[in-house]
């Protein structure tokens, strides 16, 4: 910090200099202050990759798949266009993603049954496809001893969860037959209710007031096969009924905490207490409006109804047209919309520490389906968040079990409940 060569200007000034050299050791200061800042903003990024580089982290939610609509999409290269590709993942320092096997809510009967779930089976080859061209970079992991196997080979974890439990449909069989397929997780439900449960956010409201029938029976076939139950999206009697019938733990898959952003897409703090007894995790959402009560905007408000009203029903749409759909919006959205900031996203993480403990929490981006905060737009800064719990002196075995360690916990004790020996 150089404090002796500044004494010594002080000692040495005489009256007739006094206000230039109280101006030199102004700027003198000024500098030093930002030299020591630099350093150590510096130190704390190099903490993070040295912690980065030895332990294992997971998101475990994106939307990335949606863009393999586009055979040209290779996640092995950039594309500045969303958020998630293995260049970018290698930088922001993630070792492992759960890349979503999305289906919107629409109709419920047979004929719609069978063509959502021909829609899942694609997305699925397309996943594989796309893992397959880049396997010098990444391969598919079916367990935590995968990902930990890859980790030490230098390459990444392509996990898979399903988003909606809607191309099920009625069929329990389908679990089975996707989790062949490599999904690890499905989440129940998502905006709207379906066969299985309700939703958080369906705007007729409660339908079978939780769980159904139906979805007694999803939470046993998860439980017998070793599939993670997600209760991201379902609504609060759901997330208790699914706790009450589950013999595993389970995870909420991307949300956050009620107390700090009042949404019902997340946790109340009776929630947390209740994930902590069922032994689950969540897996923060760094989607902005669920991470910080959004203020009122009115122009992103208006663009987001002219895409709207251009585009209409997003699931009536072509591939190539929802492609254009997501560049425009995605733009719209970099332009106009107010976001959250990393150190909100920690906010999450701290409250969640404080209510239930380190061991029950991790992070799901929901990158490439709407996530996204100031500091950590896309895979490339995610030690972003790293820095920031160092800021606030979190170690690195805390760090480890936010990255990955709770998540895998979780993973073991589903597969150990099933007797699954995978």
């Amino acid at each position: 910090m150089r404090k002796p060569k500044v004494y010594f200007y002080l000692s040495c000034a005489s009256n007739k200099h006094d206000g230039t050299m109280k101006g030199l050791i102004g700027i003198a200061l000024i500098f030093m202050l930002f030299e020591g800042c630099n350093t150590s903003e510096e130190k704390l990024a190099k903490r993070a990759d040295k912690i980065h580089a030895s332990i294992l982290s997971v998101d475990t939610h994106c939307d990335t798949p949606m863009s393999f609509a586009d055979p040209d999409f290779d996640l092995g290269v950039r594309n500045e266009d969303g958020c998630v590709d293995f260049p970018r993942m290698k930088e922001g320092g993630l070792d492992a993603e759960f890349f979503a096997v999305f289906i919107g809510q629409g109709p419920r009967n047979d004929s719609a049954y069978n063509a959502v779930h021909t829609r899942a089976l694609e997305i699925f080859s397309a996943i594989h496809k796309n893992i397959e061209k880049n396997s010098m970079m990444a391969e598919i992991a079916l367990t935590p001893d995968d990902a930990y196997r890859l980790k030490k080979a230098g390459k990444i974890s392509a996990f898979i969860g399903v988003e909606n439990g809607y191309p099920i449909g009625r069929d329990l069989s389908r679990i089975k037959e996707y989790h062949d397929l490599g999904a690890r997780y499905i989440t129940l439900s998502h905006s709207r209710n379906n066969d299985i449960c309700d939703s958080s956010t369906d705007a007729g409201g409660p339908e079978h007031n939780g769980l159904s029938g139906f979805g007694t029976e999803v939470v046993k076939e998860m439980n017998r096969i070793g599939m993670m139950i997600d209760v991201s999206h379902i609504s609060d009697k759901a997330f208790y009924d699914v706790l009450n019938t589950s013999t595993a733990p389970v995870i909420a898959s991307h949300s956050s905490c009620r107390a700090l952003c009042e949404n019902p897409r997340n946790l109340s703090d009776d929630m947390l207490l209740a994930l902590r007894d069922n032994q689950g995790v969540i897996q923060i959402c760094i989607l902005s409006n669920y991470i910080k009560a959004p203020e009122p905007n009115p122009e992103l408000t208006e663009k987001r109804k002219e895409i709207r009203s251009k585009y209409g029903d997003y699931n009536a749409l072509s591939d190539e047209i929802k492609k254009i759909m997501r560049s425009e919006y995605r733009a719209m959205q970099k332009k106009y919309e107010k976001l959250a900031t990393v150190k909100d996203v920690v906010d999450h993480i701290d409250h969640v520490v404080q209510v239930i403990g380190i061991d029950y929490v991790g992070i799901g981006t929901d990158f490439d389906g709407g996530g996204g905060v100031e500091g950590c737009r896309d895979v490339s800064e995610m030690k972003n968040i790293t820095i920031e719990l160092l800021r606030r002196g979190y170690t690195k075995p805390d760090i480890a079990k936010i990255w990955g360690g709770n998540i895998m916990r979780v993973f073991r004790e589903v597969e150990r409940v099933a007797g699954v020996n995978l």
